[in-house]
């Protein structure tokens, strides 16, 4: 009965509704295995069973209809065409997949350094170092992996397996032709493998390149993203960090030395400021406690530089702590000392009139 039932179908219809039962098959499977790893998952206190879970999860759910179609082949009714073509399909999707899956666990081990970098924290130097060389190496890694999956998956044709001699032979030329027309993007790619070593600069530094101030929000392989002090966002190419001067404010560590120059009167009463200075400095919750001063540091003919440094945990709350002693002290000297302004001064001589002689 149930022969001559399954008989009364096409041959076509058969197939298709076996792929679809193997394709279902396969889905509830990823489902029920994703759940209970999901849930023995959350039985632990560390997120890297998480972290390999949420990668791992799109790849996994397609290699296994990959091997659920791979088991249920020989019961298909395919012609010879039939065959070549899912031969040919096979071997462009299986590379795919590896090369995915190879990806996804690149992914693995660099969200696993970010998420134990964790560079929030006041002293974060070895936190930026480890983010920044998992990010590199990770894109790196990545476009080995890009360019070695491409090519499984062009030789798995016989069209180009064939031409394979010829291609080696012509290798040569190629690499020449091709390394002179993309020279500057050679050099950048390079580049970015040297600064994963040498580390001029990493995640979260602060930087002033081409006189602009701002963070390292981004390192890509051939490009670093500068988030500047206004939102704006400056792209600098990675051969620019190796080949030019730039300065780096967190290079060894966060903690930063900030000035303040204000132009007084020659006659200010300068310890009196220094007093008024350690005062607002002592007070403000930005300073860290390591140094502060103000000295005399150039005198002019009408005025004299002073200068306070003051010392912040990184570079933003040193800017803050220095914007809040500026205006402190300025208020301090305009309402409590306002000989302490610059004045300009000058001789005035009297004269006294001539007086005209008497007319007749």
């Amino acid at each position: 009965m149930m022969e001559r039932f399954a008989a009364a179908f096409p041959a076509w219809l058969s197939s298709l509704a076996l792929v679809a039962i193997a394709v279902g098959v396969a889905f509830a499977v990823h489902w029920l295995s994703m759940k209970l790893a999901h849930r023995a998952a959350s039985q632990t206190a560390t997120d890297t069973d998480d972290i390999i879970l949420r990668r791992l999860h799109g790849p996994l759910r397609w290699l296994l209809v990959a091997f659920a179609l791979s088991a249920i082949q020989p019961g298909l009714a395919l012609d010879k065409t039939g065959l070549v073509a899912w031969s040919r399909v096979a071997g462009l999707v299986f590379p795919a997949l590896v090369g995915w899956i190879a990806i996804a666990l690149l992914g693995v081990g660099a969200d696993i350094v970010k998420s134990r970098a964790d560079i929030t924290a006041a002293d974060n130097l070895q936190a930026r170092r480890q983010r920044t060389r998992a990010d590199i190496l990770h894109r790196i890694g990545m476009f080995l992996i890009l360019v070695a999956t491409f090519c499984m998956m062009l030789m798995s044709i016989p069209s180009v397996r064939s031409i394979g001699v010829t291609l080696i032979a012509s290798a040569g030329l190629a690499a020449l032709a091709v390394g002179a027309a993309a020279q500057p993007a050679l050099k950048n790619l390079i580049a970015g493998l040297q600064m994963a070593f040498t580390e001029p600069v990493r995640i979260d530094d602060v930087v002033i390149v081409d006189g602009e101030w701002g963070r390292v929000e981004q390192i890509r392989l051939t490009y670093v993203v500068v988030k500047i002090w206004d939102e704006r966002r400056l792209i600098v190419p990675v051969s620019k960090f190796l080949e030019e001067s730039f300065q780096n404010w967190t290079r060894e560590t966060s903690q930063i030395l900030g000035s303040v120059i204000w132009y007084l009167d020659p006659a200010t009463d300068i310890p009196r400021v220094r007093t008024k200075l350690e005062e607002l400095v002592k007070a403000s919750p930005r300073w860290d406690g390591r140094f502060c001063n103000l000295q005399v540091t150039d005198t002019r003919p009408e005025a004299i530089e002073v200068r306070a440094l003051m010392t912040a945990k990184d570079a933003s709350t040193a800017f803050d702590l220095r914007c809040e002693v500026r205006e402190a002290l300025l208020s301090f000297i305009s309402s409590k000392m306002p000989e302490a302004l610059v004045r300009y001064r000058g001789d005035v001589e009297f004269r006294q009139p001539q007086l005209e002689p008497a007319r007749t």
